[in-house]
């Protein structure tokens, strides 16, 4: 995404004489909204799915009844451990993908030009205060709930055999993005308003 994020707008910004600004917009674009959108829309699509599929697969072969008979608590094995594990892991996804788009971004760069990488990372930096950092950061925590809790439900509720696994998997991938989706502009609203701009 950085890559190609800076490979359409370097033209613009060769036209109007401002290239120089070009790893400071990225950076902004890339750590504010773009990689954590994008790796949590990736991650609703893959593990999302595999949640709601694996729960839907246990469900339909009676496994989690076999759980409850037994006197073991689905819900804290099953739920909270996946729930828990999304909200912890898709944030260190995002700083993964960030710092790879930013250097995507600075090959990008150096296709068209030469700009050294301590320059360009210095303009990043500079560019990037606390308020564009922790509240992209705090969002990821509640995209990673909404993908797991939603995987978990649809997975939870499934029935009709194995074609009621396919849809619980793919309706918990359509639901987890559009709750990523949603959250999204909740956090930016409310960033607005706590004046994180």
């Amino acid at each position: 995404m950085g890559l190609v994020l800076t490979m359409q707008l370097r033209p613009k910004l060769v036209e109007y004489g401002v290239e120089a600004e070009l790893p400071a917009m990225v950076g902004i674009a890339i750590v504010r909204e773009i990689g954590p959108v994008i790796t949590a829309l990736i991650f609703a699509g893959k593990i999302g799915s595999s949640i709601g599929a694996e729960l839907g697969s246990m469900k339909v072969t009676e496994q989690i009844d076999a759980m409850e008979v037994s006197g073991t608590n689905p819900f804290k094995y099953l739920v909270v451990t996946r729930v828990l594990a999304t909200m912890l892991m898709l944030p260190v996804l995002v700083v993964l993908s960030d710092a790879i788009s930013l250097y995507g971004s600075f090959i990008g760069i150096n296709i068209k030009g030469v700009t050294s990488a301590h320059l360009y990372w210095d303009m990043v930096f500079r560019n990037l205060s606390f308020g564009d950092i922790l509240p992209a950061i705090v969002k990821t925590y509640f995209f990673g709930f909404a993908v797991g809790i939603v995987g978990c439900y649809k997975g939870y509720y499934s029935s009709k055999g194995t074609e009621g696994v396919g849809r619980s998997a793919n309706s918990a991938v359509v639901l987890a993005s559009i709750l990523v989706f949603i959250i999204d502009l909740i956090a930016v609203q409310v960033t607005d308003l706590l004046g994180f701009n």
